[in-house]
């Protein structure tokens, strides 16, 4: 108790941890849990996009296409390689849940389809077309960057670096999707992407949910969260309002 106590004060300091040798319990169950929803996320965002890769309109879109469902699942194994580290059966846990599973288009932002399925919720529902694709990758792509920013920061050394290498690639995916977003609004399909964004939108805020101020203090006092899930939402909101901007269109919050 008396080396738990002075890790988490360590931590607490801003100290870093670099193998699972010297992790206390109870963080190595709330890192596990992070390194989990990042994993299943990227796998069920990996799996989502290899299903509308043939609908894009041309060659140079759907080798877009294909290279995010490539460099999405393997930013899911850089870090599933860690869980492994901490005794996680790795092969047994990629083909333990169907990835492509999605709940029905209609059920309400927020659900969650399985309790042992750690993906973000957004990934439980179900895309409908290129431009659908398009718009939720721009939706969720600045999300992503607002929650990486936030766990390159992470007291777990090789996480935060697993997640540096990962954060560029990530950024391009957004950038991708801006230039395809560009493409379709030139392509008068305006009324798609308003639909789509009224879609995706809320289904994308929603991820933004905090632990218990308990959870959540202790989370940042071992160095493995800092910002709050309103600061990081109103992050995720300037940078799609942004891009938005950028694109001509408008879109209420």
């Amino acid at each position: 108790m008396t080396d738990e106590m002075n890790i988490a004060d360590y931590l607490s300091q801003g100290g870093k941890l670099t193998n699972p040798a010297n992790v206390p319990p109870r963080y190595r169950a709330e890192l596990m849990k992070l390194m989990s929803i990042f994993v299943d996320s990227e796998l069920a965002g990996a799996a989502g996009f290899a299903d509308v890769i043939n609908d894009g309109p041309g060659i140079k879109e759907r080798i877009a296409a294909a290279r995010i469902v490539l460099e999405k699942t393997d930013h899911a194994d850089k870090v599933l390689r860690l869980m492994g580290e901490f005794g996680a059966n790795t092969d047994r846990y990629v083909g333990h849940h169907p990835w492509t599973d999605r709940l029905p288009r209609d059920t309400a932002p927020g659900s969650a389809r399985s309790a042992h399925d750690m993906r973000l919720s957004v990934f439980n529902y179900p895309l409908t077309g290129w431009a659908d694709a398009v718009v939720m990758n721009l939706c969720m792509g600045h999300a992503v960057a607002v929650q990486l920013d936030d766990m390159m920061r992470a007291s777990y050394q090789p996480l935060a670096e697993a997640i540096r290498e990962v954060a560029p690639r990530e950024r391009r995916h957004t950038e991708l999707a801006e230039e395809g977003l560009a493409w379709l609004a030139e392509q008068r399909l305006g009324a798609a992407i308003a639909d789509s964004l009224s879609y995706w939108r809320p289904r994308v805020a929603a991820i933004f949910g905090d632990p218990s101020d308990d959870r959540l203090a202790q989370l940042k006092a071992w160095g493995l969260r800092h910002a709050t899930a309103a600061e990081m939402r109103q992050g995720w909101e300037a940078r799609l309002d942004a891009a938005l901007d950028r694109l001509g269109l408008t879109q209420d919050a």
